[in-house]
């Protein structure tokens, strides 16, 4: 009798640590698979243990029960429909006329994925200009015209990587979330460090309220270690009550020291972290994350094939490299040579030939066998060279199961030949073409688990505004959570670890590979400190006592600021079918009052306030100035989109010199900072605008078709956004699109440096992005004029700034 879905549900659970609906989940997602599929993705989620084999067998035979029960219940349908069926088979068809298309058949698969077309949203409240006349571009509700749909079909494709994916994503967010609360609660202000309880002893305080929540994470964890580890390598959490105490196999345990110190006391109250200590915890594990990087990155290599897995003779050229049977004996070494006469040489060899055995017509070259190959045959103990045979065919064996496993993934991931191309021209893109295909035919283990994880292809547009998706995940070296790549550890989360791969492994221009390592904490800040103290006075021709600073006396005068790079010209210049677009964040930042941290070393003990404007009407004096600017330069009164952000985003509308402070009422300030979130609106603003040039693609959203026009976006931030690393990524692969961007930041705030560095390591990399920051008390003339010179895309004078600052005088 076939198992029952509660028996199911308990074998599973037995053997997966998993709350209920994880369960059900993983049980859904494998009866959605073929027979031989689901096999193996059970197998790689709960391994090979008897009661694992157990429960898998038990799956299968419940499934096989399952599908005879349909089939006997499809037949009497098919059986009981038959006579009116063969009475009229078109009895179900509607007909049409012949001038008449037909509607299309419906799918309903399309219900669940929902996606045939972009996100619809209604065209926002627009003010028609003089005479009535609707505004030339309004947003359409509608999904994209037929036209511009592509024809690929969405993807059921899955994984383990995938399946761990969607588990993980359930709490990732919450529990990312529930950890900024309590440091802010307890006045720590260093991401890195966790509020710690004096006592070890449970009580309801929320320190301990946090870690029973992580606990109850840790079968979560351990079903994501599964599905990303490398051959060889053992999962470890940060659980202190875990068995093993101090042999735990966590590396972190007893060679990090905590940054509380030790013997520390506050009467059961949570412990204060101490910069010294926190220095030297610190550097600790910079060390230990360079040392595990170098280990794991040598022992995937090592465990990579020896025989290519693409060589369908690879088994015979093992075995043609292999000397069966006896060694080979050396050489001998030639005779030194004899001066005697030949007579006594000839003698020599005579005398020497009959000391030779008589031979009696048998070859005495065979090998002599051993009197207990016998025995050691009966025993089943194998000779050295059925060992050496048994090692190759293992090894080649193992390779052909790896290269069909990455041809299932590659067939699965990219379904059709559209697919496929859509992927190849980003890889050629982003510059990764030669390291892809370097990394599938020779280290084919690495190649399979990035594949798994999406890195070869653009990024999924679902993945914009979703809360947590693949590319938030934290990773915590010394807690266990794992990244993608061998050498994942010092990466703040899943997207940053993905962008450095990339930035590492793709040619530039000049066709050489150049490394960017990631700057370690401590690298990250003193480079922010030096840059910081580069900061000289604006130009005074640049002056203007309209400016933000000066209309609320904040403090008096300019701050200083870091000179900006030299402008250097890469896109061409503007052209009249460019699109202009401004993208804002909106997040609860840019209303409050601008305030700097204060070190103890790495410590941040503080926050104080500093003597400059809000962030927000900064933001609004920068996009008046372009906007004017871009008016004259542009000779039209048009105006150009503007899309806000935070944890969504709004389209506000078109813009201009006459209607900024009308349309500003509809910008509302708070939430965080997910700029992806906005950059989808502005992509799907862009390409509906430019539709009959592109194609939408389910999964990748909108691509550029040759003649589509390039997109122009200055994009204004006053902080690092959550998902920045995303973005950044999203971005290398086009050349449709120019950004601008610029930073506002607080004086003297070395965060604001550390982004700004980072910012520049992008443009510097990709010459599609350009960036300005301003700090203080903002010289708003000086600041625009930067802006425009990389917006317009040449290197505009003074003199001609000056010419299109101003609006021209207003003629009735």
């Amino acid at each position: 009798m076939a198992p029952s879905e509660q028996e199911l549900h308990q074998q599973l659970s037995a053997v997966l640590p998993l709350g209920d609906d994880e369960v059900s989940q993983v049980l859904t997602q494998a009866r959605s698979l073929p027979s031989g599929e689901a096999s193996e993705y059970l197998s790689s989620l709960v391994g090979d243990s008897p009661e694992a084999l157990r429960f898998i067998s038990s799956f299968s035979e419940s499934r096989s029960a399952s599908a005879n029960g349909e089939k006997a219940a499809l037949a009497a349908r098919d059986a009981a429909s038959m006579p009116a069926a063969q009475h009229n088979p078109a009895s179900t068809q509607t007909s049409y006329p012949a001038d008449v298309k037909a509607p299309p058949v419906h799918d309903h698969h399309d219900e669940k994925r929902g996606l045939d077309g972009p996100p619809a949203y209604a065209p926002p409240p627009g003010n028609p200009p003089a005479g009535g006349n609707p505004p030339a571009f309004a947003p359409p509700s509608s999904a994209p015209p037929a036209s511009a749909t592509s024809r690929a079909r969405a993807r059921h494709h899955t994984n383990q990587v995938i399946e761990a994916g969607k588990v993980r994503a359930r709490d990732e967010q919450e529990m990312q979330q529930q950890l900024q609360n309590l440091q802010y609660q307890y006045n720590i202000y260093n991401p890195e460090i966790e509020p710690e309880h004096e006592t070890d002893y449970p009580c309801s305080c929320p320190i301990h309220q946090y870690q029973a929540a992580k606990y109850r994470r840790y079968g979560v964890q351990e079903l994501w270690s599964k599905a990303v580890m490398y051959p060889g390598e053992k999962a470890y959490n940060d659980n202190k009550y875990s068995y093993g105490g101090v042999f735990s196999s966590n590396p972190y345990r007893m060679r990090v020291i905590s940054p509380y110190g030790w013997g520390q006391t506050n009467w059961g109250g949570p412990l204060t972290p101490k910069a010294g200590w926190h220095e030297k915890s610190i550097h600790q594990t910079i060390s230990l994350n360079n040392a595990l990087n170098k280990e794991a990155q040598a022992s995937v290599d090592s465990k990579e094939p020896r025989h290519s897995i693409w060589d369908d003779h690879a088994l015979d050229r093992a075995m043609s490299n292999i000397a069966l049977g006896e060694k080979k004996k050396p050489l001998a070494a030639p005779p030194p040579v004899d001066n005697r006469d030949a007579r006594d040489e000839k003698a020599r060899l005579e005398n020497r030939e009959s000391l030779a055995p008589p031979s009696n017509g048998a070859s005495n070259d065979r090998p002599k066998t051993s009197k207990l190959a016998s025995f050691r045959k009966s025993m089943g103990i194998k000779s050295s060279d059925e060992r050496a045979v048994s090692k190759v065919e293992k090894q080649v064996g193992h390779g052909n199961a790896l290269r069909d496993q990455i041809v299932a993934e590659e067939n699965g991931r990219w379904p059709d030949a559209e697919w496929q191309q859509i992927v190849l021209t980003y890889q050629d893109k982003v510059g990764m073409t030669k390291k892809i295909a370097e990394l599938r035919a020779r280290s084919p283990i690495q190649y399979l688990h990035l594949l798994r994880a999406g890195y070869f292809e653009p990024i999924p547009v679902a993945w914009a505004n979703q809360a947590s998706n693949p590319l938030k995940f934290s990773i915590e070296s010394a807690a266990g959570w794992r990244g993608i790549t061998p050498a994942w550890r010092g990466y703040e989360d899943t997207a940053e670890e993905r962008l450095y791969w990339v930035l590492n492994h793709r040619e530039n221009p000049e066709g050489a590979t150049l490394t960017r390592l990631k700057p370690d904490f401590i690298s990250e800040l003193e480079m922010a400190r030096a840059r910081m103290a580069k900061a000289v006075p604006p130009p005074p021709t640049y002056f203007d006592a309209a400016d933000t600073c000066h209309t609320q006396h904040t403090s008096e005068g300019y701050s200083a600021q870091v000179p900006p790079a030299p402008f250097r010209a890469y896109d061409r210049p503007e052209q009249a079918s460019d699109d202009t677009m401004i993208l804002l964040d909106v997040s609860g930042s840019m209303d409050f009052q601008p305030v700097r941290p204060v070190y103890d070393r790495y410590l941040i003990t503080r926050y104080e306030r500093g003597t400059q404007p809000k962030n927000k009407d900064v933001a609004k004096a920068i996009i008046r100035r372009f906007t004017d600017a871009m008016t004259n330069h542009d000779h039209s009164n048009t105006g150009y989109d503007l899309v806000t952000f935070s944890n969504r985003s709004e389209y506000i509308g078109t813009v201009n010199h006459e209607n900024l402070d009308r349309m500003w009422q509809k910008v509302h300030i708070g939430g965080g900072t997910r700029v992806m979130t906005g950059w989808q609106k502005v992509k799907e603003l862009h390409f509906q605008k430019h539709s009959e040039s592109a194609t939408y693609h389910p999964i990748y959203g909108w691509q550029a078709g040759p003649q589509t026009p390039i997109l122009r976006m200055l994009l204004l931030l006053d902080g690092e956004a959550t998902d920045m690393d995303e973005f950044e990524l999203d971005i290398l692969s086009l050349s449709w699109a120019h950004i601008t961007i610029f930073l506002i930041g607080v004086e003297g705030c070395p965060h604001h440096h550390r982004h700004a560095n980072e910012l520049q390591r992008i443009s510097d990399v990709n010459h599609h992005v350009s960036f300005v920051d301003a700090q203080g008390n903002t010289p708003e003339r000086f600041v625009t004029h930067e802006l425009l010179k990389r917006h317009l895309g040449y290197d505009m004078s003074y003199q001609e700034f000056e010419g299109i600052e101003e609006l021209p005088a207003y003629t009735a």
